[in-house]
């Protein structure tokens, strides 16, 4: 619907019209179980005289009443909005509608429990999607307050932002809640979820006096895997840290942390009442890293009380207000006020490597972006907005010191709270309270795109001491920006069985070439290290005496973010086509196996199965996915008894399996036949097994099915659509394909796991048959779902295993033939585009050797 898509411009010209005060949004959930009866009451002011709309995406309308004046439905609506006339200073909207539950994880979400058959809603209402529940203004700017009264089964828990009130009989099994109104707030951040939850609540007391209620809730079959106390704990330290360092008490009344069944992102910062994954509710063993992304994403969000809740965004070009400073933020209480000290190496494991990846892509954009309509913002969640922001506010707060970075932040809270802001807003505040000029380093590093690389430039007299030590900077021809870096240099020495930092120095670096007398005169080291403590934001090289070091010695250097910066300077090397791809697999198989940091192998073993499934030459691709496989079984074989890193390599050992040897023994390990010590065959590691199983094709979809009747759960049923899409026939592959884009009956969760199976790289001899119906199917799928459905197919189900020039080829045909299709839809193209042509250079630098 062309009206869907609010533009900037549009959001202008109504916020110069209108002024928000509240809503009274009344909702009934015992209509039935396609649809829900909405009642909104729109209070605001407007220019006398003038036109304007409110968004609403329903199945019908039936009463519009605009200052008592009755309007026709199908005069006035259409493409999802209201079209309001003859508007009088202070105006009063009423719109009852009935609105449609959705299975995508968009709007008012409903899941039924396969396990016991409950019904939970929970709503998701970033970027447009409040519209899908009630008649609204969708655009940050037009803040309201917000009453909702809810009318649902008796038995049910029902949550909003407001705390709770006592529920009040209606007869037959039905209750209503009638909550108080928010503070004023964006309507992207309002919240409704409901169902037979399960909940245990707890306080804290905030900085100025107040107690503030805290209440956790799962689903019932879940309950019993949910560890609330530990995420109250963690909660605890988060507000401690945040009010402390942002000067700012805590600014709602309560705070509820709700897991939620087919989520799609790992959490919501609803303003009070925050929604997560299930995937953190740990019904079997997982990987430290996904503890400690656990922890993250719980402090991130609760970051958002302030960055995006308190303060919100004026248009979405600054999303990364919220969503950068919020990256960083979760890092920096994670390592300080948590035991995961070690947050900041998780940091540049993952998110520095997501943001260097989408730097590099076609699609880069300023971290301050240039959002034209919210189709632009639906595709502007990536590694910029998050993970590089994030990176560049650690420059920032190194640039001008984290006493005048926080100063500068508690300032903006106060001065800006409860209403929208700029980019130039907070530079106006961290100008003042650093003393340093920003406008030039924010047109730098937020208002242009591209990564930096760093090289040192060494030289050396016969005795091995340094004569001239500089850094030089260089840019990618399409973004030539040079920037200011404030970073550290370290110098690192074998000694004993150790690699350690016998020497650092913090300097800046700016222009393309930057001297560095103080480290004249002194030994050149084993390992040079560029961003040593990893300050800046750039792609470091290592000069050839510290590559061979790295290489022979990586695991022997002692700090683990030292390490990370050495992995990641191998990936990047890798992915530039610098260095082999089999050289990479290598360095990995050498050094792994002792890595501490769990992100850091779990990073680490997906990039060496991409190194070994699309990254070397097509000649040498089957011999190094069985040497993958291999040095994954002898990791698995040899790691400590239940250890974190032998559940991360007995994964990855099953998902890289390529021969018939390995499928017999994943499928020894799966029935107990083979065993390693301490490796307990839960419910999520046999699924992952039989995934791998059905991708090598020794087990058929009666086998899967047999395992789903076994664990007849939402989890189960994602690792089942998972297992049948991964089974490699053409007929198997037809099916899944069909389940997938002939019908639209999947829910989010299974649409997504489908789409990886479908794609598996044990089945690649089957995706070239689906090239053809790939391209064909790009623009009814656009045309026809919903956003988020539409990015899990439109990625989910590129054929990029086969990284080859048929695909590269007919990608760039589409592309050239669809010159007018959406902006959205062609980036999302062109970045699977992008992928491929860098494999193929990778391949050829790899057939090199």
């Amino acid at each position: 619907m062309p009206g869907e898509n609010l533009t900037r411009i549009e959001a202008q010209e109504r916020r110069a019209t209108v002024e928000t005060h509240s809503y009274d949004v009344t909702l009934d959930l015992t209509t039935g179980d396609e649809v829900f009866e909405s009642r909104s009451v729109i209070r605001f002011a407007a220019t006398a005289g003038a036109s304007t709309f409110v968004d609403l995406i329903a199945r019908g309308i039936r009463e519009i009443t605009l200052n008592g004046r009755m309007l026709d439905p199908s005069a006035v609506y259409a493409d999802s909005r209201i079209a309001l006339e003859g508007l009088t200073d202070e105006n009063e909207l009423v719109v009852v509608a009935d609105c449609e539950y959705t299975n995508t994880g968009e709007g008012l979400h409903r899941f039924v429990d396969p396990v016991d058959g409950e019904v939970y809603l929970y709503s998701q209402f970033e970027v447009p999607d409040s519209r899908r529940v009630f008649a609204v203004f969708e655009q940050p700017d037009l803040k309201a307050t917000f009453r909702f009264t809810v009318t649902a089964p008796d038995a049910w828990k029902v949550v909003s932002n407001s705390p709770t009130p006592e529920p009040q009989p209606a007869g037959d099994g039905v209750a209503t809640w009638s909550f108080d109104p928010t503070p004023r707030i964006s309507s992207y951040i309002t919240a409704l979820v409901a169902g037979p939850y399960e909940q245990v609540f707890s306080e804290l007391t905030s900085s100025d006096g107040r107690t503030i209620p805290l209440g956790v809730y799962a689903r019932k079959s879940l309950w019993q895997y949910l560890d609330a106390d530990y995420v109250f704990e963690k909660t605890r330290q988060g507000f401690a840290y945040f009010e402390d360092k942002f000067g700012v008490p805590y600014p709602f009344a309560k705070y509820d942390q709700l897991f939620v069944p087919e989520f799609n992102a790992g959490a919501m910062e609803n303003a009070g009442a925050v929604t997560f994954t299930e995937t953190y509710v740990f019904r079997s063993k997982v990987t430290d890293a996904v503890k400690e992304r656990r922890v993250v994403t719980i402090l991130h969000e609760l970051a958002h009380m302030w960055f995006g809740d308190l303060v919100t965004m004026k248009w979405w070009n600054d999303l990364w207000l919220n969503e950068s400073f919020a990256e960083w933020a979760s890092t920096i209480a994670t390592a300080e006020a948590t035991e995961w000290t070690e947050a900041w190496t998780t940091f540049n494991a993952m998110e520095k490597t997501w943001a260097y990846r989408q730097d590099q892509l076609p699609s880069t954009h300023p971290v301050f972006a240039e959002i034209n309509d919210l189709e632009d913002v639906q595709v502007n969640f990536d590694g910029i907005t998050y993970a590089k922001g994030g990176s560049v506010l650690k420059q920032l707060a190194a640039w001008v010191g984290i006493e005048a970075f926080f100063a500068g932040v508690s300032a903006y809270f106060q001065k800006n709270a409860w209403g929208n802001t700029e980019l130039s807003d907070l530079l106006v505040e961290l100008e003042a309270t650093s003393g340093r000029e920003l406008t030039t380093w924010s047109k730098k590093w937020l208002e242009t795109a591209g990564v930096n690389t760093l090289a040192p430039e060494i030289r050396v007299d016969g005795d091995g001491t340094i004569t001239r030590f500089a850094i030089v900077q260089t840019a990618p021809a399409d973004y030539p920006t040079i920037r200011p870096h404030r970073l550290g240099v370290g110098f690192y020495s074998l000694q004993a069985d150790a690699l350690v930092r016998t020497h650092h120095v913090e300097l800046d670096v700016d222009g393309d070439l930057t001297e560095a007398p103080e480290l004249v005169g002194l030994t050149q080291p084993d390992l040079v290290l560029l961003n040593d403590d990893d300050l800046a934001y750039a792609k470091i090289r290592l000069d050839e005496r510290s590559l061979k070091t790295a290489t022979a010695h990586l695991s022997k250097i002692s700090d683990p973010l030292a390490r990370s910066l050495v992995w990641g300077a191998a990936w990047d090397q890798t992915r530039d086509a610098e260095a082999s791809a089999s050289e990479y697999i290598d360095l990995v198989l050498q050094n792994i196996g002792t890595e501490t940091e769990s992100t850091t192998v779990r990073t680490t073993l997906g990039q060496l199965q991409l190194a070994a499934n699309s990254y070397v030459s097509p000649e040498k691709r089957d011999a190094a996915r069985r040497r993958v496989a291999d040095g994954l079984w002898d990791l698995a074989r040899d790691a400590e008894a239940g250890s974190d890193s032998q559940l991360q390599f007995v994964t990855a050992y099953a998902s890289a399996a390529a021969t018939a040897a390995d499928w017999e023994r994943v499928g020894q390990l799966r029935s107990g036949e083979l065993t390693l010590p301490g490796l307990d065959i839960d419910a999520d590691l046999s699924w992952a097994l039989l995934v791998s199983l059905a991708a090598g094709g020794v087990v058929s979809a009666a086998d899967i099915d047999d395992a789903l009747a076994s664990d007849n759960t939402a989890k189960g049923g994602e690792f089942a659509a998972q297992a049948r899409a991964a089974l490699p026939t053409v007929d198997a592959k037809r099916a899944a394909w069909a389940s997938l884009i002939d019908n639209a009956d999947l829910p989010n969760t299974v649409v997504r796991s489908a789409a990886a199976g479908f794609v598996h790289p044990a089945g690649i001899e089957a995706l070239g048959d689906f090239v053809g119906a790939y391209f064909d199917m790009l623009l009814p799928v656009w045309e026809s779902r919903t956003y988020q459905i539409a990015q899990y197919l439109i990625v989910g189900l590129f054929p990029a295993p086969l990284a080859n020039t048929a695909l590269r080829d007919a990608t760039r045909g589409w592309l050239a033939d669809h010159r007018d299709a959406p902006a959205a839809l062609r980036r999302l193209v062109n970045e699977n585009l992008a992928g491929v042509e860098r494999a193929l250079s990778v391949q050829e630098r790899d057939a090199q050797d």
